[in-house]
């Protein structure tokens, strides 16, 4: 998936669960619905229908004639540390709907650190923050930021903590981010 400036049209093949960006309200796009995508970054699609930003999950890509993202694959007997880098890749899936920018290189991403359970499963936990506190995506961001890192093979639990101290600011971007958002 990748970040377009120009906006490709779509038509809603089926009756589909969206998000109303920036608000995070969970809304349904009704069959028949057409817009254009506006960003296609991570396994999900932002949508313009109707004068409105949406989100659209990848699991429902089809609802707009994509394909849904691959499941995740690691080698038999794959170590921490192949587990630890494929959890940043998932991180790097993670987009702000607004921006084609993903959390890590935002600077969003305060810890992850993987470890185990009482049962000996593998387990991660994340502390991140958001660009603005009031943000209506937050809840919805961190759903994806644990869907995403769940999806993980041999990962049994994500708990992600939102967290607000230290504030984010611009300088936490990395310089990839700083450009491509015009922030440097």
């Amino acid at each position: 998936m990748s970040y377009s400036r120009t906006s490709e049209p779509v038509k809603f093949e089926r009756d589909c669960a969206a998000v109303l960006v920036p608000q995070g309200e969970q809304v349904t796009l009704p069959a028949g619905s057409t817009g254009y995508v506006t960003q296609a970054l991570g396994g999900s699609f932002t949508v313009f229908v109707d004068g409105n930003l949406f989100r659209i999950a990848g699991r429902d890509a089809d609802a707009i004639g994509k394909e849904p993202p691959a499941p995740l694959r690691l080698p038999e007997g794959a170590g921490d540390e192949e587990v630890e880098r494929l959890v940043w890749q998932q991180l790097r899936t993670c987009f702000d709907p607004e921006i084609p920018v993903n959390i890590v290189d935002l600077g969003l991403v305060y810890d992850c650190v993987l470890g185990r359970n009482a049962e000996g499963e593998r387990t991660v936990s994340i502390r991140m923050t958001l660009t603005a506190p009031g943000c209506g995506m937050g809840e919805i961001l961190v759903d994806d930021v644990r869907a995403k890192v769940e999806a993980v093979p041999t990962i049994a639990e994500a708990d992600v903590e939102l967290v607000f101290d230290p504030p984010w600011n611009q300088s936490m971007m990395s310089d990839e981010a700083r450009l491509e958002t015009g922030l440097f």
